[in-house]
């Protein structure tokens, strides 16, 4: 596949015609339109089907079968995306704190952005708080998205990036700028899809975020969180509601296979 046609097949995937040089204007607008396109998933570990991290692999799922992804799947297809069009692209690798009661690996991709004159960091991959915007690589300032607000503190000799929720500043992951290569994330998705004991292989996980609101999935309980700060929960009892959120709320195109059928079952059972 030419990188013409793998840049027009995106482009139409999340719905975005407007400038394609190198700005920081270009960027938002990408991250805006992939966050609310293509949204967080995990079906593929949780089918005990492999997660491929290879360019033509992560196009045809998440571009041609309008599928989702997890954090590698996300930022590595966004990577792809703005080398091509110029842009200065790092891979950096982070320790997840949200919900993490101990050290964990660094096991979350995000991508750091050199432009003319500022450094940002992108993540269109981290589930119910995904990034929707571009955030200065500055410590001690609150930055406003199209959502939450974020920041970014100190951390010994590393980053924290915190999210405000409710009144309340939330930890969400440390990272340092140590660059990475496609090749090094390879060990940990591997472990992370295919493990018994990774939330990935466990916990049905979908997340995607609109311009009013963020979706959420977490095994059958279906969460709406309005930008206003209202909040609706239900649970889904049936294999049929969980496939029918998926479709229209995630905008996932759910494969129609005996394990995927067997697997939403097994999830709407609780």
């Amino acid at each position: 596949m030419s990188a013409d046609i793998a840049l027009a097949a995106y482009f139409q995937r999340i719905g975005f015609a407007g400038d394609r040089s190198a700005t920081l204007a270009t960027l938002k607008q990408l991250v805006a339109r992939h966050a609310a396109s293509i949204a967080f998933e995990n079906l593929a570990p949780l089918c005990q089907e492999p997660v491929s991290l290879g360019m033509e692999s992560l196009e045809r799922k998440l571009i041609h079968e309008r599928r989702g992804g997890y954090c590698f799947e996300q930022n590595l297809l966004l990577r792809n995306v703005l080398l091509q069009l110029g842009y200065n692209v790092t891979g950096l690798a982070a320790r997840v704190k949200w919900n993490a009661p101990a050290l964990t690996a660094r096991s979350h991709m995000l991508l750091r952005i050199d432009l003319a004159h500022d450094v940002y960091i992108v993540d269109v991959g981290f589930g119910g708080v995904t990034l929707t915007d571009a955030l200065r690589l500055q410590t001690g300032i609150n930055q406003e998205t199209p959502h939450e607000p974020f920041r970014l503190l100190n951390a010994e000799d590393q980053y924290l990036l915190q999210v405000e929720i409710g009144g309340e500043w939330r930890d969400i992951y440390c990272f340092d700028l140590q660059p990475q290569q496609p090749i090094d994330y390879e060990p940990i998705n591997w472990y992370l899809s295919t493990n018994p004991a990774s939330h990935f292989t466990q916990r049905l996980m979908a997340a995607r975020a609109l311009a009013d609101r963020r979706y959420a999935l977490r095994d059958n309980i279906f969460t709406t969180r309005l930008l206003t700060g209202h909040s609706e929960q239900r649970a889904l009892t049936t294999a049929d509601e969980l496939q029918s959120v998926l479709e229209k709320e995630f905008a996932i195109a759910v494969p129609r296979t005996p394990r995927m059928q067997a697997t939403l079952v097994r999830i709407a059972n609780g």
